[in-house]
């Protein structure tokens, strides 16, 4: 029998349309969204603009990677209080330059703390704070933190500044911008050393002490000596006085 041509045309477009509306045994689902990447604490920095100069040293001082290690391979937070480039162009001219490699790593390392602290924590936190350069106690690199109302103020015993901007957060790391390089105290003004017990001291007392027992035992051995020989006409005085009365008697 044969089919016109519009019985044919109408039959491919109902097999055409029976065809995609039935799931096909090669569909392919949906690809799963990409996990998120790494955390990069300078590549935040670069997307938040005018932090240029810390981001440099950062990179120069190795503190990037470190920060980069800390964040990606342990559950341990981090907070960076990340200096604007208009603070470090308050800075004397050549202060940076006058660093030593140590003591720019120090300065970069005195702006992280080993901890995450949220917005809401300033208000409760423990002073002395703990940098990562160095430990709480004194002469070990701490800031001290404290809050007035919303202001957050930050003091490192050289610069006294406050939080202007909150920068980056997502739980385990936060990013806060201050308008001052914070400058720790044990580079940029160093406490002189505590100077050390005079050893002398306990040597006069001795000296003293052996002075007094020569004075002693001069008196002493004379006294002695005069009991010695007052002791000789006495017992010439003893024996007269025996004899006499013996005579008397006889």
């Amino acid at each position: 029998m044969e089919h016109s041509p519009f019985f044919l045309l109408l039959s491919t477009v109902l097999l055409l349309l029976l065809l995609t509306a039935t799931p096909g045994a090669h569909s392919q689902p949906a690809a799963a969204p990409a996990p998120p990447g790494p955390t990069n604490v300078t590549k935040i920095l670069e997307k938040a603009g005018q932090f240029t100069v810390f981001i440099r040293l950062l990179k120069s001082t190795g503190v990037a990677s470190q920060l980069y290690g800390q964040l990606n391979n342990s559950d341990n937070g981090i907070t960076i209080f990340a200096p604007s480039d208009s603070s470090f162009s308050s800075l004397k001219a050549g202060t940076l330059n006058s660093l030593t490699d140590e003591q720019q790593v120090e300065l970069v390392q005195f702006h992280v703390i080993p901890s995450y602290v949220s917005s809401s924590n300033f208000q409760t936190i423990s002073n002395p704070l703990r940098t990562q350069a160095g430990d709480s106690a004194d002469g070990h690199f701490p800031l001290n933190i404290t809050t007035s109302g919303n202001t957050v103020n930050i003091t490192s015993g050289v610069t006294n500044t406050t939080v202007s901007g909150n920068v980056y957060t997502d739980g385990q790391l936060a990013v806060y911008q201050v308008d001052k390089v914070l400058l720790p105290q044990q580079v940029f003004d160093p406490r002189p050393p505590a100077p050390a017990p005079a050893p002398t001291v306990a040597k006069s007392k001795k000296k003293k002490d052996d002075g007094d027992s020569t004075d002693d035992d001069t008196p002493a051995d004379a006294s002695f000596a005069l009991r010695e020989v007052g002791s000789v006409p006495n017992a010439v005085l003893v024996c007269v006085i025996s004899i006499s009365l013996a005579w008397f008697y006889l």
